[in-house]
Parts: C-alpha cells; structure tokens; sequence
C-alpha cells in the first residue's frame, strides 16, 4: 500500500511541477540601450499567460506605460483609469498600459503573483494589458530616470522608447489635460 501511495504522490507532484512551469511567466529582459533618459526593451507576460517584448511589441503609434511598484498603488493606477479609457477612445493610435515592475523572483514566486492578479482582474481588456516585469528594478528606473518607488508613473512612449511625455502620482484634472495638450499637439 506504501508503494501506491508514494507512486500516487510523485505522480501528483509531476503533474504540479509541470502545470506550473506552462503557465509561469519567464523572467523578464531588460537591456538598456542609450545614457539618456528612455523605455528600455523589456520583456514579461500580461495576464493572459502571453509574452510581450516592449517597445517592439506596443499596439500603438503613442503608448502610455503606468508603472506602479507596490500592490497598493493599484487603487492610484486606477484613479486614471476611466479619463485614459476616453483619451483612447479620442486619439487613434493611443494605448495604455500597466507594467507592475518587481524584483526578479523565482519560478514558482512569479506564478503566484501572476496567477493571483489574474484571478483578481476579471476584465479581458485589462488582463491583456496588464504585463508584469519581473527584472533589476534599479537598472528599469535609471533608465527612465525614476527616484523613487513611492510613486507611480507614467510615461507616454513611441514605439522606439522615446520618452514623449510624463507624469506621476494620481490623477488630477490639470494632469489628464497635460496629456490631452500633448496629444492635441502631435503628429500621430
């Protein structure tokens, strides 16, 4: 009876071990390619298990990245939320993004993360754009030139990391026309 219940058990933990590394999101890439301030290439999987390369995989002409750090500041990325949804409903070519950035973990760390912030989001659209980094946090914000960990941030991108327009902390009025000035300016 032994021998069937440790069989039973092995087997069990292979068929752990295996669904955890199909749907566990690599560690991300960072590489960071000029002195000045810019969206280095990073990698990471949104939450729907799929594999993006940024800048090369934005959607967009113009893409707005918002970086928060801490699980917290979620309740600040979505106080920008609905004016951004409107913003991309006004400009073609606009996009957001959110890119949570954390410290690179283990396999089985990352899994957790991602697969609890996917049970948390329902909405499809949001699972889609929702990429997490996992990576060197310090050698992300050098490149685009972060202080602090304390805020989020937002960077409005091209799609060879031109840093075109930023902004942190929470929504305020006077912020979202900052944006929408910005936008009204450009050529898409």
């Amino acid at each position: 009876m032994k021998f069937w219940t440790i069989g039973l058990l092995l087997i069990a933990a292979v068929i752990l071990i295996l669904t955890v590394m199909k749907i566990a999101p690599g560690q991300s890439k960072l590489q960071v390619l000029r002195d000045q301030p810019h969206f280095p290439i990073v990698s990471g999987s949104n939450l729907n298990r799929e594999e993006f390369e940024f800048p090369r995989d934005f959607s967009g002409t113009l893409n707005l990245v918002i970086i928060p750090f801490q699980q917290q500041q979620q309740l600040i990325v979505n106080t920008w939320l609905p004016v951004l949804q409107e913003v991309e409903g006004t400009f073609p070519g606009f996009i957001y993004y959110e890119l949570p950035t954390i410290y690179e973990l283990p396999t089985l760390s990352r899994t957790f993360i991602n697969e609890g912030m996917r049970a948390g989001i329902p909405d499809e659209t949001s699972r889609q754009r929702t990429i997490t980094l996992y990576l060197n946090k310090e050698a992300f914000k050098d490149a685009l030139n972060i202080p602090s960990e304390d805020q989020i941030y937002l960077y409005l991108v091209n799609q060879t990391g031109d840093i075109l327009w930023s902004e942190e902390g929470e929504f305020t009025q006077e912020k979202a026309q900052s944006l929408i000035d910005f936008l009204e300016n450009t050529d898409r």
